[in-house]
């Protein structure tokens, strides 16, 4: 573990209205409002590439915007009937861009259970990385991950951290094998204990991913 790269994260603040300051902001229409009083308290990371395999251009933006060409690619076809949206993505070279308030509900999860509770979209904040099952993440994706998870763990209740698959078994497979939840759980910590100035720190933020 490199002590200075983690360091040298960047310090995200969200502000209050949900918003990420350092991210790209390309609000999508694919989101309601979340029911008073319900907590957010979990993190859900995804992967999603478009087309499948493919890295770059302006497909994922589009699918979550609702402007997706369909004809652009055969794979697109099957995705007309779809209305999705994610909180946070964040590309292959570590740009966040976002497209729902952390406030508001993001339609990412679909058919969920966490804990026995269902309906994960309603207390839960979505971030897609742009890769596949079977390809690594770059590190710089890990380093905004982290970053984006200590401005969110400021900013809401946040308790847990899992992937789609954990919350959809048997129907999503993300963010697949090739991401490193040690990895992340490592430099969340370092990078939390940093800030606090104490080294690796022993917070309650729990990975389920694992």
């Amino acid at each position: 573990m490199n002590r200075s790269k983690v360091l040298a994260l960047p310090s995200i603040v969200i502000d209050d209205q949900g918003w990420a300051d350092k991210a790209v902001r390309m609000p999508s229409p694919n989101f309601d409002q979340r029911a008073d009083g319900v907590p957010i308290d979990l993190l859900v990371v995804h992967n999603i590439s478009l087309p499948p395999g493919e890295f770059g251009g302006p497909y994922i933006s589009d699918l979550f915007l609702n402007r997706l060409d369909y004809e652009a690619h055969p794979y697109f076809d099957q995705l007309r009937p779809l209305k999705v949206s994610a909180h946070f993505l964040i590309r292959r070279d570590g740009e966040i861009i976002q497209f729902v308030s952390a406030r508001d509900r993001a339609w990412h999860a679909g058919v969920s259970v966490f804990c026995g509770k269902e309906r994960c979209n309603d207390f839960s904040i979505g971030i897609e990385m742009e890769g596949t099952d079977d390809q690594p993440f770059e590190p710089r994706q890990y380093e905004a991950l982290v970053a984006l998870t200590l401005a969110l763990r400021g900013a809401y209740p946040l308790r847990n951290v899992t992937g789609h698959a954990y919350i959809a078994p048997g129907r999503k497979t993300d963010p697949g094998p090739f991401f490193d939840w040690q990895r992340y759980q490592l430099e969340y910590r370092l990078a939390a204990g940093n800030r606090q100035e104490g080294g690796i720190m022993s917070d309650d933020l729990q990975f389920c991913g694992m």
